[in-house]
Parts: C-alpha cells; sequence; structure tokens
C-alpha cells in the first residue's frame, strides 16, 4: 500500500497517517502493535503517561523492519516541565523503549497555570541538538501558547497534535499551523458520539451517505476527510482488519464541497473528552 509522505520543516518526512497508541499495553497491546506494523503503519505514536513506551519498544524489537524505517513519537508530561526534570523524562523515555532516538517528542499539554511549557519546550530544543530526538512538536497547544514560544525562543514547533475530528474541525488553529509551517497531527480522529443526535459520529447521514457513494466505511470517509484538510490523523484500532482498513484511504477523493459540508458539522463543545487546553492540567 503506497501511503503519501508529509514533509516536516526540517526535511524528515513522515507517512501522511500514524497510528495512535493510547490504551494499548501489555500483551494484549504487543499484539495490537504486531498486527499495526505488519498492516502497514510506520509513524506509532505513543506518551510517557500512556505508560506503553516499553509496549511500543518491544514491538519494534519484534518487527523484522530496520529502526530506521519506523517513526516513533512520544510526549513529555506536565510534571517535568522543568528544565532538568524534561532532559531526564526524555532520557527516561528512551530507556523504556529501548531506543536511542525518538524520532518526534512532544510536550503533551501546555498547563498554562504551572506556566511552565517554555522552559520544558527549550528542553525539547536542547534535546534535539544532543541526538535524543530528531524533531520536536506539541500537542494541544493554542496560538497564544505557540506565539509565547517563538517570542521566547525564537523557534516554533515542527508539529502540533490536537484533538480533531468532524464535529471539532478547529479551523482557526489549523490555518494559524498552515500559516506558520507546523505540520497538524490529530488525536481521536474519529470522534466519538454527537450528544444532541444521540448517535456515533460514524452514523452521521452525511457521513453514511458519502460512504455509501465512495464504497468506503465511514472511519475512511472521516480519515479522507483529515487527509485532504492537511491533517496527519493518528487512529486507533485494536481490530487488525478495522487498521487495514484506515490505511485504505488513498485511492479517492471527496470533492471540496464535501469536505466543507463535514466541516459544517462542526458544533460548540463537541470535545470528545472536557480537556481544554486553556484550564487543562495534565500531570
Amino acid at each position: 500500500m503506497q501511503i503519501p509522505s508529509i514533509t516536516l520543516r526540517n526535511g524528515l518526512e513522515l507517512p501522511a497517517i500514524g497510528f495512535g497508541t493510547g490504551d494499548v499495553k501489555g500483551a494484549s497491546g504487543l499484539t495490537t502493535l504486531d498486527a499495526a506494523i505488519n498492516n502497514g503503519y510506520r509513524l506509532i505514536d505513543t506518551a510517557y503517561n500512556y505508560e506503553n513506551e516499553g509496549t511500543v519498544g518491544q514491538a519494534i524489537k519484534r518487527s523484522s523492519l530496520p529502526r530506521e524505517e519506523l517513526l516513533i513519537s512520544s510526549k513529555l508530561p506536565g510534571r517535568h516541565h522543568k528544565y532538568k526534570n524534561a532532559i531526564t523524562a526524555i532520557q527516561e523515555s528512551l530507556y523504556r523503549a529501548g531506543l536511542d532516538y525518538y524520532d518526534l517528542y512532544l510536550i503533551h499539554w501546555p498547563n498554562p497555570m504551572r506556566g511552565e511549557y517554555v522552559e520544558a519546550w527549550q528542553a525539547l530544543l536542547d534535546a534535539k541538538r544532543f541526538g535524543l530526538v530528531r524533531s520536536v512538536g506539541v500537542s494541544n497547544f493554542l496560538p497564544e501558547h505557540l506565539d509565547k514560544l517563538q517570542a521566547e525562543t525564537g523557534e516554533l514547533p515542527e508539529i502540533n497534535q490536537i484533538e480533531l475530528h468532524p464535529l471539532f474541525s478547529q479551523p482557526e488553529l489549523r490555518q494559524y499551523d498552515r500559516e506558520h509551517g507546523i505540520i497538524t497531527e490529530a488525536w481521536s480522529p474519529l470522534g466519538g458520539h454527537d450528544l444532541e443526535l444521540s448517535q456515533p459520529i460514524r452514523e452521521l447521514p452525511l457521513i453514511k451517505n458519502l460512504a455509501d457513494k465512495y464504497h468506503k466505511n465511514s472511519g475512511q470517509i472521516i480519515l479522507r476527510w483529515e487527509h485532504q484538510l492537511g491533517v496527519l490523523p493518528l487512529p486507533l484500532s485494536h481490530n487488525a482488519k478495522r487498521q487495514a482498513q484506515n490505511l485504505d484511504i488513498f485511492d479517492f477523493s471527496l470533492t471540496d464541497e464535501e469536505v466543507n459540508e463535514i466541516c459544517a458539522l462542526d458544533k460548540a463543545d463537541a470535545r470528545v473528552s472536557e480537556q481544554n487546553p486553556l484550564t487543562n492540567e495534565e500531570l
């Protein structure tokens, strides 16, 4: 399966779709990751606070692929935003996974009430200089947080991983990222439920009608929509067949009108969780 690539500002090429690992742990998680890698996923997204970096590392070890063919991303937790703690946490992340380097390392949340994310960002920049990571970015950062990083360090992230799905398409943040050369990644790219209609996003009439039109399933329509927005989605599935289907989105295109129709599904307060970057404190 030919998967297009997305190039970061520093020249690192990423596949246009990756694999999320939020609840992928232990022996069952290892089976899930084995299937994902066998299905063709080459970008694996984990985090210190997912407590599964070891599982990801074991899957890499079990794979027959050379390390350089896999791109592994992890994230720094809020309790380690202090500079020295951040450097140590990145080293610990590597030890847990049994890796010499991460391809991507992100600040998981800005935790603005604590006011330490600039210090954490400087640590990530230095970790890149030390050779611990190849590219650095952030997760759940808003324009005001990104502006502060640039004002105080002179450097912007190469990635901003945010919640994004058909009820929460984040147009302003996507535009900011695009204008500043930041690639937008999507966590929870398939979303959850439309609470007003009491039905899963996958079952919304527009999504189902498009699935029928293109002979795809609803998840494939949503992931294709995100790809056409210039977003890099990170779907998670424990089912090997569904994993393969989620990759099979590059043999058709939605029309511009259809892309806009899905964007128009946006609703206020449609986050999958109640985690707002302005107030959420992830430690």
